[in-house]
């Protein structure tokens, strides 16, 4: 995986300039099959897309699951399977049997940690289950991970994973938010934002911001409220796929 840091790159000659969208997991296949439908879009820019069977891969493969799954996988779309660390607190062992569980039922091509800590003493434990999760999906095209921390966490984080992300809340919080100077030395691939309550008019500001503060994978959405915001389509999605323009998926 990519964990080193690189300082100085040409983000013109390698594409990384170009924003793209990470998924943080759609409702369940049979709610949302709008939703899943549109993650197959020829030329969507979209980097990955988190399966979240329920909280987690569930204790039997779900055949809706399985069938959206291998939609993506055939659009070439990376497929993560969701692990909630609970921010620390899940047992190593728990965590690992359902990544297992990710990777037999729905041959996940990677794992997106949820509620991942962010503390400096957190780091050897969170160190031991990336390298771990890394044995568990040993394939030749690599495991895909990416930290949810939902805020910027200590720096030594971005050594041991592919992604952070390092915000998820809402646009009041977001426009006015700043980036922490250490994430200057490592180029927007590694970083990752989920915004919620973006109004369509103030869609511009948010992509500049996210560019501004070095974010190459993006969710926005102008939902809100007590559930999960992200669980379904932005009201300007075609829009704002529109915005970023045609990409691949890395």
């Amino acid at each position: 995986m990519p964990h080193l840091t690189r300082t100085g790159t040409d983000l013109s000659a390698t594409g990384a300039e170009r924003l793209g969208f990470g998924v943080p997991g759609y409702a369940h296949p049979l709610l949302a099959p709008v939703e899943w439908a549109e993650l197959t879009r020829p030329g969507a820019p979209l980097h990955w897309a988190v399966l979240n069977v329920a909280d987690g891969p569930g204790v039997r493969p779900d055949p809706h699951c399985l069938e959206a799954a291998g939609r993506l996988r055939n659009a070439g779309v990376r497929v993560l399977g969701l692990l909630d660390l609970g921010h620390g607190a899940r047992p190593f062992g728990d965590t690992v049997s359902e990544a297992h569980r990710y990777l037999d039922w729905y041959r996940v091509d990677g794992y997106f940690l949820d509620r991942c800590p962010t503390e400096r003493a957190d780091l050897p434990a969170t160190r031991r289950l990336t390298a771990t999760l890394e044995s568990v999906l040993d394939r030749s095209d690599g495991c895909h991970l990416v930290l949810g921390h939902g805020r910027h966490p200590h720096p030594g984080y971005a050594e041991i994973a592919d992604q952070l992300v390092t915000f998820s809340g809402p646009w009041t919080e977001y426009r006015w938010s700043q980036v922490a100077e250490w994430t200057a030395d490592h180029p927007p691939e590694r970083f990752a934002h989920f915004v919620h309550g973006v109004p369509r008019t103030h869609l511009d500001e948010a992509v500049r911001i996210a560019r501004w503060q070095g974010a190459g994978t993006i969710f926005f959405t102008d939902r809100t409220g007590q559930t999960d915001p992200f669980a379904a389509l932005p009201g300007y999605w075609d829009e704002i796929v529109s915005q970023i323009g045609p990409g691949v998926s890395e």
